[in-house]
């Protein structure tokens, strides 16, 4: 009893000296969140890699844009639609660009795919000690996990020169699929009962058909539009710029030039957070709840009144929340989401779901207007679905289990996560990332613990 009563005293003292008064941040003119009063982002770090608009400057003013991404200068839209139009896959072809600067020739693209896809091998030794026997409840939590092992197969790994940092690299990048395999296998074996099944990969063939094929079995368990559709969710989120939460943390962690797996680790410890990663997973849930809710999914009116619910914190997980609706950057559209929703139509008739994905397009288009009611405004809220809005549900059509959707992302971001890395400790103004935090606690006076009466 004197135990508890001690740790609820302990408890009640901690959370007292962390208060802090919202008013101070203003007072101090401090950017919380690394956010500036207008919405943008505060400048901290200049990049070569990707580059995300949604918004500029006139006048003084942010106006909003229609979003774009740009890899290596490069729009995400003409490198998509390049690939769709040779009718190919375009990771690796991504991976090379974010790495390099520049598209590949054919013989460039053929050797380092081939160069690739060699090194998706895990030891054996490793499968089984790293992942099969140690269990574990979280497919990302493993993979961090697994990462860390992977600085003991290196001979060299706290080596940071630039030839050895990019061997790490292409080494991590095609070794994340695999490791990421594994772990679900292991994880859906341990806690869900089923048959573990190991699958060695495939050299022949690309990085979205290679990890169908080991979690979901031969070819003939995947199709053509499947695969497609994963190659390109890969290439969408391989790259977000400097400035997403994982990608600087990757940045600040490298900037104290520790080794890779350290550095890769923590961008997945940030990734693994429910403000980060995992919001397509929301977004499939609350889809799930609004079907079971909602008697008629055509019924605009009906589908509205339910969303209203739900932003008035009585419907779903009574947060609030529409999630997969908004960006931190991208007001007036998401490039990513036009291009995913552009395919997703296809998925969803070849899987016979094209009723379920008109549910999603309506809720799309209505969220506006539910958000203006809600708020009780004149004018209609310029509010775009994000990426995570129809990658949870591309996934689940292709069969991919929930447990994988977040650990995908890192997949992708990987190379992104990568290639910063590599800039931040080789360009000529290398320093570590340290800001400042201003304490506010104010002066105290030590007193010898003989004199201490108060408790706890």
């Amino acid at each position: 009893m004197e135990d508890k009563k001690f740790l609820t005293q302990l408890n009640d003292s901690i959370k007292q000296s962390c208060q802090i008064d919202n008013e101070l941040f203003e007072k101090f003119d401090v950017k919380r969140g690394l956010r500036n009063k207008d919405g943008t982002g505060v400048l901290v770090g200049l990049t070569n890699i990707g580059e995300v608009l949604g918004y500029k400057k006139e006048n003084d003013k942010v106006v909003a844009i229609p979003g774009r991404l740009l890899y290596r200068g490069i729009d995400i839209e003409d490198i998509t639609k390049g690939f769709q139009a040779e009718d190919r896959h375009g990771f690796d072809e991504t991976v090379f660009l974010l790495l390099t600067g520049k598209l590949p020739n054919s013989e460039e693209l053929e050797k380092f795919t081939a160069h690739m896809a060699s090194l998706r091998t895990l030891p054996d030794s490793f499968i089984k000690d790293m992942i099969l026997s140690m269990k574990g409840k979280d497919v990302l939590n493993m993979l961090a996990r697994s990462v860390l092992g992977l600085y003991i197969l290196d001979d060299d790994p706290d080596n940071i020169t630039l030839p050895n940092m990019i061997q790490q690299t292409l080494n991590m990048i095609a070794k994340f699929p695999s490791i990421i395999a594994y772990s679900y296998q292991a994880f859906s074996h341990a806690y869900q009962g089923r048959t573990l099944m190991i699958r060695y990969p495939k050299e022949n063939l690309t990085v979205a058909e290679n990890f169908l094929y080991m979690v979901k079995g031969e070819c003939t368990k995947y199709t053509k539009l499947e695969a497609d559709l994963l190659d390109l969710a890969l290439v969408l989120h391989a790259e977000h710029g400097g400035g997403n939460n994982s990608t600087f943390t990757i940045r600040v962690t490298s900037s104290s030039e520790t080794d890779i797996y350290s550095a890769v680790t923590s961008a997945i410890a940030s990734l693994k957070g429910p403000l980060h990663g995992g919001a397509n997973l929301k977004v499939l849930d609350m889809m799930d709840d609004l079907k079971t809710n909602v008697t008629n999914w055509k019924d605009q009116a009906e589908v509205e009144s339910y969303l209203l619910k739900i932003l008035n914190k009585q419907a779903f997980d009574k947060t609030g929340k529409i999630y997969g609706i908004g960006h931190a950057v991208y007001t007036i559209s998401d490039p990513r989401a036009a291009l995913l929703k552009e395919k997703a139509r296809d998925l969803a008739i070849e899987k016979n779901r094209l009723e379920e994905f008109l549910l999603y397009e309506m809720v799309e288009k209505i969220t506006p207007t539910v958000f203006r009611i809600f708020k009780g405004e004149q004018r209609e809220k310029v509010v775009c679905i994000n990426v995570d809005f129809y990658s949870g549900f591309v996934y689940s059509c292709i069969g991919i289990p929930k447990e994988l959707f977040t650990p995908l992302f890192a997949m992708a971001r990987i190379a992104g996560w990568c290639t910063h890395r590599i800039e931040e400790l080789t360009f000529s103004a290398k320093r570590i990332i340290r800001p400042a935090f201003k304490n506010i606690y104010g002066k105290q006076e030590y007193i010898p613990i003989s004199d201490r009466h108060e408790h706890i």
